[in-house]
């Protein structure tokens, strides 16, 4: 019989092995999230902001047009990247792809960013059918319903960049570098196809999202797909696309960000607090980000939204990692209450979510023990969180007890 699958945890913060960004332990048991964490403590930072203003200056228009195109979303990191633009002189075109599920807080932050940068700001939300039948159809193929928004935004302020010929786009921090330390500092690593394709969309393009549609009973043509469809390498190459990372230039420290984002610009927490999340200023784009697409995280991997909010705090020294734990353990199981709305809106049962859930559960963490899922939490101990949907055909990769 197997034995029952092992993840550990980071000795520093909360992530464990089975992290969807990929992790590095070292002989400490420390993760290269933290190391390179650590790292951006060595950086000269007074230099890398002479290397931001050289860069930015190539850049600057001649004739009266945009420096730079920002992609955003309305939350505290979209208003830290146009204040910083804005501080150095630039000239930015604001571009927002809306995905249709944003919070009251977010919508409020979103027009109030309008007015505060006196911005010139393209906003774009594809038809409403075709998201609702990408909620419903990437939750079955990859079992993450808010694929359309990650492809979005990393699609739809490209097409903008090639159509208007702006080749300077301004992202914010790399995420998986922020977290899992996907590259070092030393890198100056800068956007890429590869990245967007391979990490941000799952490896799926709108094609197959056309293809996938006709197998899973729903309805997609080329044409509803326009918004995801990223440029040529010859449109890139002859405009010079370029999307370089703001987090290289300047320390990125968001708990930092946000507390001076509200004093200056009048930023908005979330009007009430999250179930799996203590943070309140985080994902306000998308009322399922920090709920029911974050539950998804947890079924897969064993981990969600707390896990991820409390190993930055560690690491920045603003909680300690017993304090974290706590966290974790209250929050990162919770099955949020937005599913009700997320059902309606996509016209499912919880019973079909659920079947469909589970079928995403990574054998490394999960294993199914007298009827239930069980897994082993951050402090060690084996807990079963609830009933298995999974025919007895389907249990057979995972580890049965009892």
């Amino acid at each position: 019989m197997n034995t029952k699958p092992s993840v550990n945890y980071c000795k520093k913060c909360t992530l464990p092995s089975s992290s969807a960004v990929q992790l590095i332990f070292d002989e400490k048991g420390v993760c290269s999230g933290c190391s390179t964490k650590s790292e951006s403590d060595t950086v000269n930072w007074e230099r890398r902001e002479m290397l931001f203003k050289r860069l930015v200056e190539d850049y600057k228009s001649t004739d009266g047009g945009y420096d730079c195109i920002i992609p955003v979303s309305g939350g505290k990191d979209s208003y830290w990247q146009v204040h910083l633009a804005k501080s150095y002189g630039l000239k930015p075109l604001l571009v927002t792809y809306h995905g249709n599920n944003y919070s009251s807080t977010g919508l409020k932050n979103l027009q109030n960013m309008r007015e505060v940068f006196d911005s010139d700001h393209i906003f774009f939300t594809p038809q409403i059918g075709t998201l609702k039948t990408l909620n419903r159809l990437c939750q079955k193929i990859m079992g993450d319903m808010n694929w359309h928004a990650h492809a979005g935004i990393f699609t739809y302020p490209i097409q903008v960049a090639v159509e208007k010929r702006i080749p300077l786009m301004m992202w914010g921090e790399h995420g998986f570098m922020d977290l899992g330390g996907m590259h070092s500092y030393k890198d100056m690593v800068e956007f890429t196809y590869r990245y967007r394709h391979e990490h941000c969309m799952r490896g799926y393009e709108w094609y197959d999202m056309v293809e996938q549609a006709s197998k899973h009973g729903e309805t997609l043509v080329d044409s509803d797909m326009t918004c995801w469809k990223y440029p040529s390498d010859d449109q890139i190459e002859e405009v010079g696309v370029r999307g370089i990372y703001i987090s290289n230039f300047f320390k990125w420290e968001a708990n930092e960000h946000g507390p001076l984002m509200v004093k200056k610009y009048g930023f908005l927490e979330s009007e009430e607090p999250f179930e799996r999340t203590y943070r309140t200023m985080s994902n306000l784009d998308d009322v399922h980000e920090n709920g029911i697409h974050d539950y998804m995280k947890w079924v897969k991997f064993g981990y969600g939204r707390a896990t991820d909010h409390t190993s930055k705090d560690v690491r920045s020294g603003l909680m300690s990692r017993s304090d974290g734990v706590e966290e974790v353990l209250i929050r990162d199981h919770i099955k949020s209450k937005d599913l009700s709305r997320w059902l309606k809106y996509t016209g499912w049962t919880e019973n079909e979510f659920d079947r469909s859930a589970d079928k995403f559960r990574e054998p490394s963490v999960w294993w199914i023990s007298n009827g239930s899922w069980t897994k082993r939490d951050i402090d060690g101990v084996d807990r079963k969180y609830g009933a298995v949907t999974l025919s007895v055909e389907e249990q057979q990769k995972y580890y049965i007890e009892g």
